[in-house]
C-alpha cells in the first residue's frame, strides 16, 4: 500500500489500489448536472483520470488546467477530473476559470471511485492526489499516487503514457 501525507500528516488510504496491467474497476460518480456517470460512459476512449483533493485550490486548479491543456488534443482521449467536491462547486470552478469542455466528476456521494481505486484519505474524506491512465479497453497503463498531497503529479509521464497507447 502506498503511504501518503497531506501537509506532512500521514494519511490512511481506503480501498485496494489499482495496479498497472489490470483492468480498471468501474465506479459511480456524479456529473455537474447530478447525472450518474460510470466508466462505461467513456467506453472506447483512452482516459487520463486526474484525481484532486479539492478543485478550487492552487495545486488542484493547476493540475486540472495542465492536464486539460496538454492531453485534451490527443486523438480518442478524454481527460476526467475527479474530486469529492460537490458537483455545483465543480461547475462553478469551471465557469469561473473559462473551461467549458473540462469533464469534472464528483465522488462526494459514496466515494465509489476513491474506494475502488484505493485513494480515499480516511482522515479527511478527500481523494489523494493521483493519476490513472487507461487504454480504450480500460486496461491500466499508468498510475501515480503522489506521496505528498500538496505536491504536483508528474505531468509529463502521465501525458506520455496517454500518448503511447
Amino acid at each position: 500500500m502506498t503511504q501518503v501525507t497531506f501537509k506532512g500528516t500521514p494519511m490512511t488510504l481506503i480501498g485496494e489500489q489499482v495496479k498497472e496491467g489490470t483492468v480498471a474497476p468501474d465506479f459511480s460518480v456524479l456529473a455537474n448536472d447530478l447525472s450518474v456517470r460510470t466508466l462505461a460512459d467513456f467506453e472506447g476512449k483512452k482516459k487520463l483520470i486526474s484525481v484532486v483533493p479539492s478543485i478550487d485550490t492552487g495545486v488542484c486548479s493547476t493540475q486540472t488546467r495542465t492536464f486539460n491543456e496538454n492531453a485534451s488534443g490527443i486523438d480518442n482521449a478524454v481527460v476526467i477530473t475527479i474530486s469529492c467536491d460537490l458537483p455545483f462547486a465543480q461547475a462553478k470552478w469551471c465557469a469561473g476559470n473559462g473551461l467549458e469542455n473540462v469533464v469534472t466528476l464528483s465522488d462526494h456521494k459514496d466515494l465509489s471511485f476513491g474506494t475502488s481505486y484505493g485513494v480515499v484519505m480516511e482522515e479527511l474524506r478527500l481523494l489523494a492526489r493521483s493519476v490513472f491512465v487507461l487504454d480504450a479497453d480500460n486496461k491500466v497503463v499508468y498510475t501515480e499516487i503522489v506521496p505528498e498531497g500538496t505536491d504536483h503529479p508528474d505531468y509529463d509521464k502521465a501525458v506520455e503514457a496517454l500518448k503511447s497507447i
